[in-house]
């Protein structure tokens, strides 16, 4: 039997076939599809800009590209080298959200980019990624227990995810900062936890709401919030853009006005279109159906990861799985909320159609990990192994 176990892990272990036959053409496909919608959407987005702003898709191009590029490099690279450098990235980030504090360039009342040379980029964006690393090693090397968890064994990967929070709500950028929680809750989700300690955690999450409103929210953020418990009362103020928004996904209808033909795109009503609004965008265009084919890929790129974590090899690699779907999921699910009226503006960008060289990068960035799993996924494991390696 021994010997059965031992021929069994050796096939398990084993890449078979060449780089190119391993590429996991699915999430390639997907991505790209993606890809072209955005450099598509941001096209219309920004069609009726002068110069300085019509050609943003050019260099949304020229962040693709280099996206691409970075991706690629991270995806013929072995992901356990990247698990022996987790940590190092982690501090690196964080040392990078001190220096925003310190040096950062202030836009609208947040100082969240660092300047160098002419090159600017967004720190807390990269540090989604750096914090899914930490937390992958971390739970990879975590000893592997039978009974449901107290909470005091999360301290440790929990203090990973607050200290980058803190930080980032400190720029301010309560977005982001929640896309950081998030996606630690997604991963601890998924251990086994005592019901009396989810129960204690959900009281104490309760009991703080009040103190976070008083002490950790800026006025405009309240803002956002008071005008979307009551869009109508603020409609040329803080509820502007939601408002907009919405009548353009509305005049979208089944089919759509036609490709940059939205009359709230086309007449400057919508804000922000090429950034935080590019689905008002799309839904104008396209419609219902461009939307819902926009949702399903989406929804495919948040299944498959999951897919490609329950059949990893290794629990760092099922945490790096999870992470980024749990990325691509909130990402989405916030954007496209705020844009819709069913959650507050909070100023998160949509995976692949927002555009940003930052925010494009760490996408990019997270779906070269994503493939870098899949690929080196072992040849069997669907056929014995039903659960996420991480949680055994």
């Amino acid at each position: 039997m021994a010997e059965e176990g031992s021929a069994l892990m050796s096939i398990l272990n084993q890449e078979e076939g060449g780089f190119g036959e391993r590429i996991d053409w699915a999430l390639f496909i997907a991505v790209a599809l993606l890809a072209v919608i955005g450099v598509v959407n941001l096209y219309s987005a920004t069609s009726v800009y002068t110069l300085s702003r019509a050609d943003m898709y050019v260099s949304q191009v020229y962040f693709l590209a280099a996206g691409t590029a970075l991706a690629i490099l991270v995806t013929v690279i072995d992901y356990r080298h990247f698990e022996r450098i987790a940590y190092p990235l982690y501090v690196a980030g964080l040392m990078t959200l001190v220096l925003v504090l310190a040096l950062g360039k202030g836009i609208r009342g947040s100082s969240r980019w660092i300047n160098l040379g002419g090159f600017g980029f967004q720190p807390s964006e990269f540090t989604k990624i750096w914090l899914i690393l930490a937390l992958a090693k971390y739970f990879h090397n975590s000893p592997r227990s039978e009974g449901p968890k107290l909470l005091r064994e999360l301290t440790v990967p929990a203090l990973l995810t607050a200290i980058p929070c803190f930080l980032v709500l400190k720029q301010p950028d309560l977005g982001t900062a929640l896309i950081h929680g998030l996606i630690f809750l997604a991963i601890a989700s998924l251990q086994r936890i005592k019901l009396s300690s989810l129960f204690l955690l959900g009281a104490f999450t309760v009991m703080s709401l009040p103190l976070f409103w008083l002490y950790g929210m800026k006025d405009y953020q309240k803002e956002r919030i008071t005008s979307f418990l009551s869009p109508e009362n603020d409609i040329t103020g803080a509820g502007y853009h939601a408002y907009h928004a919405r009548i353009a996904i509305g005049n979208g209808g089944f089919l759509g006005q036609g490709f940059a033909k939205g009359s709230q795109n086309q007449y400057y009503f919508l804000p922000d279109q090429y950034s935080d609004f590019p689905f008002s965008v799309l839904a104008e265009d396209w419609g219902f159906v461009g939307s819902l084919v926009l949702l399903s890929l989406y929804a495919f790129l948040v299944l498959w990861a999951l897919r490609i974590a329950s059949q990893a090899k290794d629990r760092f690699g099922a945490v790096v799985a999870v992470g980024v779907g749990a990325l691509l999921f909130w990402h989405s699910v916030f954007n496209i909320g705020m844009v819709s009226g069913l959650l507050p503006v909070v100023g998160v960008t949509l995976p692949l159609l927002s555009y940003g060289g930052s925010s494009l990068l760490t996408i990019m960035l997270g779906l070269g990990l994503l493939m870098n799993v899949s690929i080196r996924r072992p040849h069997l494991a669907q056929l014995y192994s039903r659960r996420l390696v991480f949680v055994r």
